[in-house]
């Protein structure tokens, strides 16, 4: 472990490139390149909500050279997928976590709201009218549309891609018309007129966009956001780990990484490996309960 890493690392993400995962897993790759001295590669393998991707990380060789993006996702496909060929609590290690991030509810300009309120009242005067798009069934977004469907009580077309990328390329072009999105891929579209933000998922507003109202604002109670780390196969070296989680944390408190972070729409979170999993565990059962709840099936 004191010699590691002596080749190159891969950081496998479970979505296409352009998205949140892929934008974070890069961010903390180029630190942990930098830091570590050996290039930490990443490796885009969309499909899945993310699990073909988590599947090839269970089923590779637990030795620190083989790191997944875990996410949202990670914990809602616990319950979405009912025959998964892998227990993602008990097969993934996690390593570190590299922040919380807003969400934030958009729409394309041709929809005429300029307000989460209008939108409601939209939704629920023309439903299944407007596609609900998301980087894929079970992915943060995807669950954050959800919930808000689930507490406004409107209905629309869910239209899954494979990651926020392509989806945001639809939204964009208008083939459809509303998503939630990590402010990290959005935020330019958002600055340029080419999307309109209606509402952030946090609790209270984001500083990233302070003029966009949290949906609680008009929603009462509604909380949905993401987060993101890496994980490891499980079995691989507590001492590893624990190199990898404090070369992460040291990233996280570097100012350069953390402007780059807030820049983004994220909060950076350090945690220990220990503290990681037991945030893992929690997520994975608060989504259980919405995945039952709303009747969400994989597409």
């Amino acid at each position: 472990a004191q010699a590691y890493p002596t080749r190159p690392v891969r950081i496998v993400v479970g979505f296409a490139p352009g998205g949140l995962n892929d934008i974070n897993a890069r961010l903390i790759g180029q630190w942990l390149s930098e830091r570590l001295g050996q290039q930490f590669i990443i490796d885009n393998r969309p499909g899945a909500s993310g699990n073909i991707a988590m599947e090839s990380v269970v089923r590779s060789p637990p030795d620190g050279y083989t790191l997944v993006t875990v996410a949202t996702s990670s914990a809602v496909n616990a319950t979405l997928f009912k025959n998964l060929p892998f227990n993602f609590l008990r097969d993934i290690a996690p390593v570190g976590s590299i922040g919380r991030t807003a969400l934030v509810m958009e729409v394309h300009p041709s929809v005429l709201v300029a307000t989460g309120l209008e939108l409601i009242a939209y939704a629920k005067a023309n439903p299944n009218k407007l596609n609900m798009a998301s980087p894929g069934s079970g992915t943060g977004p995807h669950m954050a549309s959800e919930l808000f469907k689930l507490m406004a009580g409107v209905s629309m077309i869910h239209v899954p891609y494979r990651g926020s990328g392509p989806m945001l390329n639809d939204l964009l072009s208008g083939q459809v018309q509303f998503a939630f999105d990590a402010i990290a891929s959005s935020i330019g579209h958002i600055r340029a007129g080419r999307l309109r933000a209606l509402g952030v998922g946090n609790a209270t507003r984001v500083e990233a966009l302070p003029d966009v109202p949290a949906i609680a604002e008009f929603l009462p109670g509604y909380e949905a956001s993401g987060w993101i780390g890496l994980g490891a196969p499980r079995n691989t070296p507590a001492e590893i780990i624990d190199k990898l989680n404090r070369e992460i944390n040291a990233g996280l408190a570097d100012p350069r990484i953390r402007a780059r972070i807030a820049d983004l729409g994220n909060t950076p979170l350090a945690l220990s490996p220990t503290e990681y999993g037991k945030l893992l565990a929690e997520e994975t059962k608060k989504w259980a309960k919405v995945v039952k709840f709303a009747g969400i099936k994989p597409e």
